[in-house]
């Protein structure tokens, strides 16, 4: 029986949690899911689109464009052995070819990085990583890139029909251990399989198509490559990963290929040369991210190139298992070219197979010249080259190696040269046929008009041969940077990562990429692509600036480590998202006009909503809100009838702009006449029973007695209540902001003289500009009239829930229909603080200010602050006077979407289109296991706690007396301790409340874990403790509960130290009595009847019933 055990004691039972919809990924397509294969609808013969890339390759290539540089530079990647695998290099390396156990080749292709990981991104613990063979280590990384280079969310693809076809051959990673760590040896098994490769792609990303690991040898990443093609063309699998991966691990394919001689004694591949002296073994890793062409632009995908066609066959019964075949060559390129409906005409060069062995390159070269090189146009011969020369033999991987070099030479117009080159092969009669060797780097012109076109082959070790046939994208489809317009404005960048340090490195990285001129990318497609082909993680920050220039040097600063201005760092912390109005004393003149100017969508709702307004006022609205900040008309701005209704108009103008980005709130506040505008927008009144209500409240207000002030004091509220009644005339609490935040209304003479004692008591008191007394006895000349305006309303249920701060609470179908609201709107204090509660007991993390100037947003933090210190939200403002309107909407914009807020960033930058960025910057540790001279195990990093074995007081013991938080804190180091001796020094725990699965705890190291606790602490705990107790803060709460009983008595006395105290009892020659020796016969084979269960199970021995039976919690 075969079992994956990576998650069983983290994740839900399968389906527990499944979405009740497909997901929605990048470029406006729902992933298809479900057992439906679409093969009704798809085109056996439509091109297949090559549209995302990644490689790691010898001579330090991380990326296809490093690839192109190493090529157009003509770089010899190849280098000394590795000296960290635990190679005896001494021993190794003989002349002698027929020497047992060593080789003659002394260099090779090496990725010497290949031991890194970044195992914290992927949820890798230290052990898991050091014991998974780097081959899988190495393609999940580069899936990653894979997906972000072809513009989509990687996180995006959970539960599609994505495929993953990788080529893999080497399986050799733990094959030299004599000894094996215990801790490790659970997870080998996986963690060298071979088909791990492509199954732990799937289970990481959590992709549904396919899953397949093919080992045809040299040939596998090139099946692996018609294999996803006919799964994308069958409609099995609606986008598909195909490449290859080879780490030689151990020297076996040195030494073995050295007793064949097959190896060149100068470690070169000099490919279809006549000095061609052998192979050369190199390393490295390739994947393509494939997709049918039409859907590639239904989806807004660049295409790269094409797969035309393709084919793969087998030498048969031939002159050798090992033995090229060159009539099996023929037949598998006119396969594949049938596949592509194209004659050898059609194709102008070939990236070969091109080993640089005496036997294999003629055969090779033969079967070219009786294929592509008959009938050809006069001076169009095929052109012939091999990467091999440049890094070598990387094997399994070779196949997409070519394919990304083709891909590559298509975009440039190039076909780069091959290395090496002394002369064309004597062994070769290229008299034949017309087929040229690329000796030197040519152009490659469109012929005709036609697209570029290019074979790539690769055959493999035991006759399983591969030939594909390429085509340049179709021009529509080979879009690329256009230079930067001064007329396009900038657009927030927003940055994500797992950790800071890989957050500033992405900022490093962004800057330096962006900032040469030829990648001539707009700031808005920068922004764009950030925002919808990246994933978000834990650590976010959002960069602004008004211009180009400015955005690359806060990202700059920000990636050196310095205090950026223009960077915002993100809260990351879940939760509902609220929209908050504030009310009269924000307002501005202008405020809007550039909003206006910038988003057609802001300028409708502003005119709509003035249309409604003028005709209840004296002067057009706008004319009052943009009218020259000298002139006496903006003077008006101040009063209450024209101040609540241009913040009315400007607030639902802003709403509208938000809503029509996306971004829908999950609650609405409004603070004093701020609540008219959410209750209107959440649908409680309509848009001319709101003006109506509005402008007469202002009105009103304005027609009140003279004499009423307002002031701010620091003071709470039950300290000025006693000082409220011994003022001379009534005053009141207008506003309670905060904790000690209250606003004073009133009598202008009484509240100057309680003022003058609140700043002889030392309380901070400030005159508010405002002409009146609101929420005051002063009010109550207007109440009877507003009362009568708001009986002949129409209202109804708001759809999106108000939080009323009239009551401090969610406002009911009762109060939305009720018009006394609106009187004790008026009137009674503004419970703000209450309200800020009751949102922060909803988990609202989200708050984002319409306004245009930020009010609310510090009131807000001052009452979070005060109620809960740690709580994480993100406060957000949006307009503010002296700055860009349109940045700083678009800022907000941005960083709601940082903090997980969803966003259509169609809708946001509508002529914005996706570019190529930077991929993800891993932040790698070594990790390696392999086997020393003497056979010992040498492994990566393993650190952690102690075992446990010493001496330690009782944990109840040592929390007698301790209040509950030290309590907590005791416990806490106890866990991470052992979480640490688990996973490893250096696991990524960042706080109590992370989860155990994204530190990297599977169902092994899960046991282990709660093995090591209840050893550690005594306490008897579930085996599925991490599954229904999924952080340390939530075990920390159990252990202590299950203490608490005994926490106050004296610790119980151990069995075993008891059972010692009596054998050394007896040894010092104490009489025992006959019926004593009965008891303990009887209790010690009472003891040894029971079923054994209560130790902990040995998982190095454990059955799969066994361990099925512990997930269940049964075992």
């Amino acid at each position: 029986m075969s079992v994956r055990t990576d998650d069983y004691a983290i994740d839900p039972p399968a389906g527990a949690a499944d979405a009740p919809g497909a997901p929605t990924l990048p470029g406006g397509f729902a992933a298809a899911t479900g057992a439906a294969t679409g093969a009704a609808w798809a085109d056996p013969g439509e091109p297949v689109a090559i549209i995302g890339m990644a490689c790691r390759l010898p001579g330090g290539v991380d990326s296809p464009r490093a690839l192109w540089d190493l090529l157009t530079d003509g770089t010899d990647a190849m280098s000394e052995f590795p000296s960290d695998r635990g190679w005896d290099l001494g021993r190794l390396f003989d002349e002698d070819p027929d020497r047992p156990g060593t080789t003659y080749a002394r260099e090779g292709g090496f990725l010497h990085d290949a031991g890194h990981f970044d195992a914290g991104f992927f949820g890798f613990s230290d052990q898991e990583a050091t014991a998974t063979d780097p081959q899988q280590r190495l393609l999940l990384e580069a899936a990653w890139e894979t997906f972000e280079r072809a513009g989509i969310d990687p996180t995006s693809l959970k539960g599609t029909r994505t495929g993953v076809f990788t080529g893999a051959t080497h399986r050799d990673y733990a094959a030299n251990l004599a000894v094996t760590q215990g801790e490790l040896e659970g997870m080998l098994g996986t963690g060298t399989a071979t088909s791990a490769i492509s199954g732990r792609i799937a289970y990481t990303y959590g992709l549904e198509g396919p899953a397949l690991t093919v080992d045809t040898a040299s040939s596998s990443s090139l099946v692996a490559l018609h294999l996803a093609c006919r799964s994308l063309r069958s409609g099995e699998s609606t986008l598909a990963l195909a490449g290859g991966v080879t780490v030689m691990a151990s020297p076996a394919p040195f030494t073995h290929s050295s007793r064949l001689r097959a190896l060149s004694p100068g470690s070169r591949a000099r490919s279809y040369a006549d000095g061609a002296d052998g192979s050369a073994w190199s390393e490295g890793a390739g994947l393509l991210l494939l997709e049918r062409l039409g859907d590639a632009r239904r989806n807004g995908h660049r295409v790269l190139a094409l797969v035309r066609g393709s084919a793969v066959n087998q030498d048969g019964a031939s002159n050798g298992l090992t033995a090229p075949s060159g009539p099996a060559q023929q037949r598998v390129i006119r396969q594949a070219l049938a596949d592509a409906r194209l004659t050898p005409q059609d194709v102008d060069a070939v990236e070969g197979h091109g080993t640089g062995t005496p036997l294999g390159d003629p055969v090779e070269a033969q079967a070219l010249l009786a294929t592509y090189g008959r009938g050809r146009p006069e001076g169009r011969p095929l052109w012939l080259g091999s990467v091999k020369s440049n890094i070598g033999h990387a094997q399994a991987a070779a196949g997409v190696i070519g394919v990304i070099k083709t891909v590559l030479a298509m975009r440039h117009g190039v076909l780069p040269r091959t290395l090496h080159l002394d002369a064309p092969s004597s062994r070769v009669d290229w008299s034949t046929g017309s087929v040229r060797l690329l000796d030197e780097a040519r152009p490659w012109p469109r012929v005709a008009g036609r697209a570029r076109r290019a074979g790539v082959s690769s055959f493999g070790l035991t006759g399983t041969n591969a030939h594909a046939i390429l085509e340049e994208a179709p021009a529509e489809d080979d879009t690329t940077g256009a230079p930067e317009a001064a007329a396009v404005p900038a657009a927030p960048w927003i940055l994500s990562a797992r950790s800071q340090a890989a957050l500033r490195a992405q900022a490093q990285r962004l800057a330096a990429e962006l900032g040469q001129a030829r990648l001539g990318l707009t700031a808005q497609d920068v922004a764009y692509s950030l925002a919808t082909t990246r994933a978000l993680h834990r650590h976010r920050a959002v960069i602004s600036g008004p211009g180009r220039a400015e955005l690359l040097s806060a990202a700059a600063e920000f990636g050196d480590g310095k205090r950026a201005s223009g960077v915002t760092i993100e809260n990351s912390t879940p939760g509902g998202l609220t929209m908050v109005f504030p009310g009269q004393g924000c307002q501005r003149p202008g405020m809007g006009r550039e909003a206006a100017e910038a988003f057609p969508v802001f300028a409708d709702a502003l005119r709509e909503v003035c249309a409604a307004m003028d005709p209840l006022l004296d002067r057009p609205l706008i004319s009052v809100m943009w009218a020259d900040p000298d002139s006496e008309e903006a003077v008006l701005l101040d009063e209450a009838g024209y101040a609540q209704p241009a913040l009315f108009a400007v607030q639902v103008a802003m709403y509208r702009l938000f809503e029509s980005w996306g971004v829908v709130p999950d609650r609405l506040m409004g603070h004093s006449a701020g609540e008219n505008t959410a209750v209107h927008v959440a649908g409680g009144l309509g848009l001319a029973d709101s003006c109506a209500l509005v402008a007469l409240r202002g009105r009103l207000m304005d027609g009140l007695p003279p004499g009423g002030a307002m002031v701010a004091v620091r003071i709470s509220e039950s300290e000025v209540k006693p000082l409220l009644a011994e003022a001379s005339a009534p005053l009141a609490i207008a506003s309670v902001n905060g904790p000690n935040s209250l606003v004073l209304a009133g009598a202008e003479g009484p509240l100057a003289t309680l003022t003058d004692r609140l700043n002889a008591a030392g309380h901070k008191t400030r005159r508010i500009a405002v002409n009146g007394a609101a929420h005051s006895p002063l009010m109550d000349p207007m109440l009877e009239e507003l009362g009568t305006i708001a009986r002949g309303l129409s209202y109804a249920t708001p759809a999106i829930p108000v939080v009323s701060t009239v009551t401090g609470r969610l406002m009911t179908p009762e109060d939305a229909h009720d018009p006394g609201h609106w009187v004790r709107h008026a009137r009674e204090a503004v419970r703000f603080t209450d309200a800020v509660d009751r949102l922060r007991d909803e988990q609202i993390t989200g708050f984002l200010e319409l306004s245009p100037q930020p009010v609310l947003t510090p009131m807000i933090d001052d009452c979070l602050e005060a109620a809960d210190p740690g709580y994480g939200a993100a406060l957000v403002p949006t307009l503010k006077a002296g700055e860009s309107e349109r940045q700083a909407l678009l800022t907000a914009v941005a960083r709601m979407h940082a903090h997980g807020v969803p966003v259509d960033w169609s809708a946001v930058l509508p002529d914005a289109r996706p570019v190529a960025l930077p991929t993800y910057p891993f932040q790698r540790r070594r990790f390696w296991l392999a086997s020393d001279p003497a056979g010992q195990a040498v492994t990566g990093p393993l650190g952690g706690a102690a075992d446990g074995d010493g001496e330690t007081p009782e944990l109840a013991a040592r929390l007698v007396g301790l209040g509950e938080p030290e309590q907590d804190a005791l416990i806490l180091s106890l866990v991470l301790a052992e979480i640490s001796a688990v996973l490893g020094d250096e696991a990524g725990v960042d706080e109590s409340g992370q989860a155990f699965k994204l530190m990297g705890v599977t169902s092994v190291s899960a046991v282990e874990l709660r093995n090591r606790i209840h050893a550690a602490t005594g306490v008897r705990l579930p085996a599925t403790l991490v599954y229904d107790h999924p952080t340390p803060e939530a075990v920390v709460r159990v252990i202590r509960e299950r203490l608490r009983p005994s926490a106050d008595a004296l610790p119980r006395r151990d069995v075993d130290s008891v059972v010692a105290e009596l054998e050394s009892l007896l040894a010092s020659g104490a009489e025992v009595s006959a019926e004593t020796v009965a008891r303990l016969k009887a209790m010690a084979a009472g003891r040894a009847a029971e079923t054994p269960g209560a130790g902990a199970l040995d998982l190095t021995s454990a059955s799969d019933d066994e361990l099925f039976r512990l997930m269940d919690g049964v075992g």
